[in-house]
C-alpha cells in the first residue's frame, strides 16, 4: 500500500511566539496562506482567516463565537472527537483523509454555496499556551488537497450526448453514463452547465442541424435526415424557436452569405 505523507506541519513555535502580542498574533492569523481556524479551550471558534473564508465558505459574523468543534456533526460522523480533543492535553493532532461533505457544512453551518460537493482535507491541531503553561486556545490549520464539484460526472454527460446526438433523448441513459440518479443528475447538470440536460442535447442537435445546413449538397429535408429528425415533425419548429429562422430561411441565409 502506498504511504501517505502527513500534512505540513506549520511553525507552532511562530504563532506560540505572538500569542501574548495581541496585534501581531491576530497579523500572522490573518495572512497565514492556508485556512486557519483559532478555538478557546472549549472548542469555541474565536478567530477565523482570510482563508478559511474564502475557501471554506464560512463568515466570521456566522461562525466566530457560534461554532463549536466538539459540537460539530460531521465530527462527530467521521468520529474524529476524542482525536481532536487530545489537544486540549498539550498535543499536536495530525488528522489524514478526512471528507468533509460540503452539503452538510451548507445544512449546518450556513457556509456559502460555492459549487462544490466535497472537500478532500488534512487537518493539523496544536495548543497555544499561556505564561503559566495553561491552555490559552488552540489552532486548527486545513491542508486542501481535492476540492470534488462533480465536474468529471457532468463532463461525461456532455461527452455522452455529443456522441448520440443523432438519437433521441433519453434521460435515464444519460444519467446513467454519469452514474448518477436521474433526478440528482439533471439538478446537477443545471447547476453545473446552466441549461438542464436536455436543451443541452436540443443545442447540440440544432448546432449540427446548422452546420448540415451549410452544406449546398443537401437539402433542407434531407440535412434533418441527417441528423435522426424529420423535417415535416416538430423540429423544425425547435429550430426556429432557437435560432430565430425556418430551416428554409436559414440555408437561405448561408448561401447568401457564401454568395450563392
Amino acid at each position: 500500500m502506498e504511504e501517505r505523507s502527513k500534512a505540513p506541519q506549520p511553525d507552532a513555535e511562530t504563532f506560540q511566539a505572538a500569542f501574548d502580542n495581541d496585534e501581531l498574533f491576530e497579523k500572522i492569523v490573518e495572512v497565514f496562506p492556508y485556512p486557519l481556524q483559532v478555538f478557546s479551550p472549549d472548542g469555541t471558534a474565536v478567530r477565523i482567516n482570510r482563508a478559511a473564508q474564502d475557501v471554506l465558505g464560512i463568515s466570521s459574523e456566522s461562525h466566530v463565537g457560534k461554532y463549536n468543534v466538539f459540537r460539530d456533526p460531521i465530527v462527530y460522523e467521521q468520529g474524529i472527537v476524542d482525536k481532536v480533543r487530545q489537544v486540549l492535553s498539550g498535543k499536536a493532532v495530525f488528522i489524514q483523509d478526512l471528507t468533509a461533505p460540503y452539503p452538510d457544512m451548507i445544512k449546518y453551518f450556513n457556509v456559502a454555496d460555492q459549487d462544490i460537493q466535497a472537500l478532500y482535507l488534512d487537518i493539523v491541531c496544536f495548543p497555544l499556551f499561556k505564561p503559566d503553561q495553561t491552555l490559552g486556545c488552540f489552532i486548527a490549520v486545513f491542508f486542501i488537497k481535492k476540492i470534488y464539484r462533480f465536474r468529471d460526472e457532468i463532463q461525461r454527460a456532455k461527452e455522452y450526448i455529443k456522441e448520440n446526438w443523432r438519437e433521441k433523448y433519453d434521460a435515464g441513459e444519460t444519467a446513467k453514463a454519469a452514474n448518477l440518479s436521474k433526478h440528482h443528475f439533471s439538478q446537477l447538470f443545471k447547476k453545473h452547465v446552466g441549461m438542464t440536460p436536455h436543451d443541452y442535447y436540443i443545442s447540440v442537435k440544432i448546432r449540427n442541424i446548422q452546420e448540415c445546413l451549410r452544406d449546398e449538397s443537401l437539402t433542407v429535408s434531407e440535412a434533418f435526415t441527417a441528423c435522426g429528425v424529420n423535417y415535416h415533425g416538430h423540429f423544425a419548429a425547435v429550430f426556429k424557436k432557437k435560432v430565430g429562422l425556418t430551416p428554409t430561411k436559414y440555408r437561405a441565409s448561408v448561401m447568401q452569405e457564401k454568395g450563392l
